[in-house]
């Protein structure tokens, strides 16, 4: 495993870095465009805490009506005030782990959470049965990352299905002998106590994702910025939130995402021997999500305009957590944590020394990209978002291709579209909206939908389009259909797919959403 563990500024140091990011940035801006920076700042804040009184503290309160009253002044009294604002942000996001305690939970944590999903019926605390190991898979090129870890930056960039995904994912990099990561993490999931207490430990710098101005997500880029330009391996969902549909993401979020371009730059104009830093896409694929019901009620109720937030889901219920980890420890294979090849900055792929490569595998100069002519690096803001775009399409593909297709996705997406080939005049909506008793379709059906899929999942998988899990042989469709209706029995409210004499019972909501998992594998033509 590479030595290379967590940079830790202190909270001073990196009071002192953002200070100086952002005052040269102020510094920078004209007395008019001061006067816009800072009054977003009170007008969206002020809103929120019209919309979340509960939710506000005094200290907030008087920050932003310091702004506020800095406004009407000068403007040295209104980067002064600024300046407040950004110090108390640098500590609200900061972690609070420390090197002991960070290496000690890396030892005990694995154990502390088999005792804490494993208690007894009497009561008692037993050691449980399960390996997490069996359950968690790991796939990808292993051997070349931890090479590379050791004379690079990572930025690891996953797709987002869960809360619980930080902890999966921190755990698969304990696994695979990886590095550990410094992350980004919602406010929201803090809420929970458990987690927390993980959480603040392994890494995690808090979000809150309910301030949406431009300070404050300045402050956020500058300090991911800052980590990445002083060697921390760093992780972040490009995708911003979960994904409320359960559809893989085809488009991600720019913001922090080109933080590694801007802190690789920075060593590069500083004259320093600066680490190179490269993206590796991480897609989860997952049999089951704790939060599917909740998330899918919230993607039909806004019809694709999902709020940016869920503050009260099944993960704010520690016991809900722990019911629902246990059960998933119970399945034969649970999560899929699948490592893709390496990026550049640019979205090319790397060699196996880290040396970027273009569409011919030939090797070339990466710092070509960012030199003028005299091969000075430059910053250059518009060159450098078309160079961002190129890295968010590419790990949308790499999402696409290292997708792992599981039995409860193909299960639930032939359900979805053999129930809907029973009511061909209802759209996604109203399908969604069936009564009970109209939840129905014939077994036979079912078993030919996902006989087809899987065979079209077959073909895509030869091509290197996609990965599977689906298992093979004889009576394979019923042996998919069987597992995914074993996963469904007790993990949520409502079974997304059982059994009824001749009929299969289709939930709706829950097949939508885990069949919207292979919307860009699979059409409901393919089924036919």
């Amino acid at each position: 495993m590479p030595k290379r563990t967590i940079i830790n500024p202190s909270h001073r140091s990196m009071d002192k870095a953002l200070l100086g990011r952002l005052d040269s940035k102020l510094a920078a801006m004209s007395d008019d465009e001061l006067v816009a920076y800072l009054s977003e700042v009170v007008y969206l804040e002020r809103q929120r805490f019209d919309r979340e009184p509960e939710d506000v503290t005094t200290k907030d309160r008087d920050r932003i009506e310091g702004i506020a009253r800095a406004l009407a002044e000068d403007s040295d009294t209104m980067r002064q005030a600024a300046a407040r604002l950004v110090r108390a942000y640098s500590q609200e996001v900061h972690n609070r782990f420390s090197e002991f305690t960070f290496g000690a939970a890396m030892r005990l944590a694995p154990t502390a959470l088999k005792r804490l999903l494993a208690p007894a019926e009497s009561g008692t605390w037993v050691w449980p049965s399960w390996d997490g190991q069996d359950r968690l898979l790991i796939q990808g090129p292993i051997e070349h990352l931890r090479d590379l870890a050791t004379r690079h930056t990572l930025v690891f960039a996953p797709t987002h299905v869960s809360n619980l995904d930080s902890p999966l994912i921190g755990y698969a990099l304990h696994l695979a002998g990886l590095p550990p990561c410094t992350y980004g993490a919602g406010l929201n999931l803090f809420s929970n106590p458990l987690m927390s207490f993980f959480m603040s430990r392994l890494g995690a710098y808090t979000v809150d994702r309910r301030k949406r101005h431009r300070l404050y997500k300045d402050v956020l880029k500058s300090y991911s910025t800052e980590l990445i330009g002083r060697g921390a391996h760093s992780l972040f969902y490009p995708g911003g939130t979960r994904s409320r549909s359960g559809r893989i993401e085809r488009s991600v979020k720019r913001g922090l995402l080109g933080t590694g371009l801007a802190a690789w730059q920075e060593g590069l104009i500083q004259g320093e021997d600066a680490r190179d830093v490269l993206v590796v896409p991480v897609t989860l694929s997952c049999s089951l999500v704790l939060e599917a019901e909740t998330l899918i009620e919230d993607a039909l109720a806004a019809e694709g305009k999902s709020r940016y937030i869920i503050s009260d889901d099944e993960f704010s219920r520690p016991t809900a957590v722990l019911k629902f980890v246990r059960q998933l420890m119970d399945l034969d294979i649970s999560v899929v944590v699948r490592f893709g090849r390496p990026l550049d900055l640019f979205g090319n792929g790397v060699d196996e020394q880290g040396q970027s490569m273009d569409g011919l595998g030939q090797v070339f100069d990466r710092r070509l990209y960012v030199c003028d002519r005299d091969g000075n690096p430059v910053h250059d803001q518009q060159r450098d978002r078309v160079y961002t775009d190129q890295l968010a399409t590419a790990l949308c593909e790499a999402y696409q291709r290292d997708h792992v297709v599981l039995p409860t996705q193909l299960a639930a997406f032939a359900g979805w579209h053999t129930l809907g080939r029973r009511y061909p005049h209802l759209d996604v909506y109203n399908r969604a909206l069936l009564a009970p008793f109209e939840r129905w379709v014939d077994r036979t059906d079912l078993l030919e939908a996902i006989e087809r899929g899987a065979a079209v999942v077959d073909l895509q998988v030869s091509e290197g389009r996609i990965c599977s899990l689906l298992p093979d042989g004889e009576d394979r469709a019923e042996r998919i259909l069987n597992q995914a209706v074993r996963a469904f029995e007790s993990v949520h409210s409502r079974r997304g797919l059982s059994f009824e004499d001749w009929r299969v019972l289709v939930d709706p909501k829950l097949c939508l959403y885990y069949g919207n998992r292979l919307s860009g594998v699979l059409s409901p033509e393919d089924l036919e």
